[in-house]
């Protein structure tokens, strides 16, 4: 969403246009708001922002950004019993992560409590509000169906002074909560269900984080959503289709206060991942149930989930743009966003040598103790990125499926008897298979051909097979966490019991704590992204320390996406 330099790095695409962005373009002709675009991102501060917000976030700050607006971030503060500072000094940090800046304008809800409270005492001054003493249940039982009319509460009638003495008395926490509640008089047998009288205040005695024991009453978020978005002159709520239902409430309550800023709440479609959760309640449950190992596991569909793993904001950005701004649900495939992360690392990242599964190679006729340094290309799609060198020995290791014994046919890697191309290094021959007394192969003998040195040959004869290695005496160990999918089927949703945890995938984490790197990883930083040469991209993971370093898999160089695009 926004102009191009929004969307910003190498995975850049396309600014593409919208319902949303053509109706800000014909409002900014008009000039109905002023010829001014105010925006807000409204999270609730009750768990970790996923990759749906950061499409949200993407469509408020770039759309803002774009027609030269201000998007402010504003957090819905309403409910203290699931509300916690950690969650939003992590928001704050997950869309500065992403590229976006609220500056000066960071609001919560809990700002306008006071506010909010007299406009309610005036909604009942008015006849519009009244303080309702059924139970919650009593409530669902009189609210009928979506084929049923609702019946009137046998409270709702009470008068304006019975109706402020109790309201009053609620904000004083002289009753239970549960008790009572201040609803809004509308239409009990209205079509819409969110109209039939809704709740606006509830009774809750649990201290606010941010107004500790001050308030006993808090609003509801329908009653609580138009307010903010008015008290902030906002000019487009932007929301997602859930919220369609509630739009016809969001402009009564409005109405009903006319000498107030008039927002528009527009909707379009939210995110849908396959093989992903997009539920608060259920990441936390998750996080709760040891499903993974916090917010933050490379698993998770939290952004700071896919920070750690290795993904970049501006290849969550393309991914905005790409799957663009709808009015219909639908679900968008996981390797479009996998898609847009390798176009984005392809170009970023340096290419490295590293082994995850070493098997130790002899060459037997290089000189004993000699290591000599070979030039190695640090990313070829940027010259500006240099070479750099790479220690080459008498013993090495390979990745062990890149030896077979018996090889079918069109099989191109090492053999006995078989000529491969050494990355960067020379042409090697299998001469002799080592193995252990139960037949498993510890270790290969090898010859070279040291006029191939850099890959090359004079004869031009030319290896149809390319593997990578790491020199064993200058090897780095390493842990590499190998990251699938957390769910097994596209839709987690689909089984029988009803319960997604039932297809959670058990293989989802595969730890590999034997590998071999290069020696140019040495120090590497937690968040540095590589390439291992035709393996995949990997993050460092911020477990690393000077002792051991911690690499996660993020994602495969294997492009499911443009696969499909072509066969398509």
């Amino acid at each position: 969403m926004g102009s191009p330099e929004n969307n910003g790095g190498n995975a850049q695409a396309p600014v593409v246009s919208n319902f949303i962005r053509d109706m800000i373009i014909d409002d900014m002709k008009t000039g109905k708001w002023g010829y001014k675009v105010v925006t807000r991102f409204p999270p609730e501060p009750n768990g970790y922002l996923h990759i749906g917000h950061a499409k949200a976030i993407c469509i408020d700050f770039g759309l803002a950004k774009e027609f030269g607006g201000v998007c402010h971030l504003r957090f819905d503060d309403t409910n203290p019993s699931k509300e916690e500072d950690e969650y939003i000094e992590a928001i704050k940090r997950d869309v500065r992560w992403l590229g976006f800046d609220w500056g000066e304008h960071l609001y919560f809800a809990s700002d306008y409590f006071q506010w909010m409270f007299d406009l309610a005492v005036r909604l009942i001054k008015d006849g519009k509000a009244y303080v309702d003493d059924l139970t919650a249940e009593e409530i669902r039982k009189y609210r009928g169906t979506l084929t049923e009319p609702g019946q009137n509460s046998p409270y709702r009638d009470r008068g304006v002074d019975e109706n402020l003495e109790l309201f009053a008395a609620m904000a004083r926490g002289d009753f239970e909560e549960g008790s009572r509640v201040l609803r809004a008089k509308i239409d009990m047998t209205h079509p819409n269900m969110n109209m039939r009288d809704p709740a606006m205040y509830r009774i809750m005695k649990t201290p606010h984080h941010r107004t500790g024991d001050k308030w006993k009453v808090y609003p509801m978020y329908d009653w609580a959503h138009g307010l903010e978005d008015s008290k902030e002159e906002i000019t487009h709520s932007l929301c997602t289709l859930e919220f369609e239902d509630h739009r016809p409430l969001y402009d009564w309550f409005l109405r009903q206060l006319p000498d107030i800023h008039q927002p528009q709440q527009t909707e379009f479609a939210r995110l849908n991942l396959t093989y992903t959760v997009m539920s608060k309640r259920k990441l936390l449950l998750l996080v709760r149930d040891g499903h993974v190992k916090g917010w933050d596991d490379p698993r998770m569909p939290t952004i700071s989930g896919l920070r750690r793993r290795g993904y970049t904001p501006e290849s969550i950005r393309a991914f905005a743009e790409r799957i663009g701004v709808a009015k219909r649900d639908s679900v968008v495939d996981l390797a479009l966003l996998e898609f847009c992360l390798r176009e984005d690392l392809n170009k970023k990242c340096k290419r490295v040598m590293a082994v995850l599964n070493p098997l130790k190679v002899v060459i037997e006729n290089y000189p004993e103790n000699q290591t000599e340094e070979l030039d190695a290309v640090n990313n070829p799609e940027d010259e500006s990125m240099g070479t750099r060198k790479v220690p080459f020995s008498r013993v090495i290791y390979i990745e062990r499926d890149d030896f077979m014994e018996e090889p079918p046919k069109k099989y191109f890697r090492l053999s006995p008897g078989k000529e491969v191309r050494l990355r960067y290094a020379y042409y090697i021959i299998c001469t002799d298979v080592v193995k252990d007394a139960n037949g498993n192969v510890t270790e290969l003998r090898c010859t070279y051909d040291p006029q191939t040195r850099g890959g090359a040959s004079p004869d031009g004869r030319s290896p149809k097979g390319t593997i990578h290695w790491v020199s064993a005496p200058h090897a780095i160990g390493a842990e590499v966490r190998v990251y699938g999918n957390l769910f097994t089927k596209e839709n987690p949703e689909d089984t029988p019991s009803g319960n997604f945890i039932d297809n959670i995938n058990s293989d989802s984490l595969k730890i590999i704590d034997d590998c071999k790197l290069e020696p140019s990883l040495k120090n590497v930083e937690p968040g540095e992204k590589y390439q291992f040469e035709r393996i995949g991209y990997f993050c460092v993971d911020e477990d690393s320390t000077p002792g051991k370093i911690v690499f996660n898999r993020t994602v495969t160089l294997k492009d499911a996406w443009a696969r499909m695009q072509k066969k398509g």
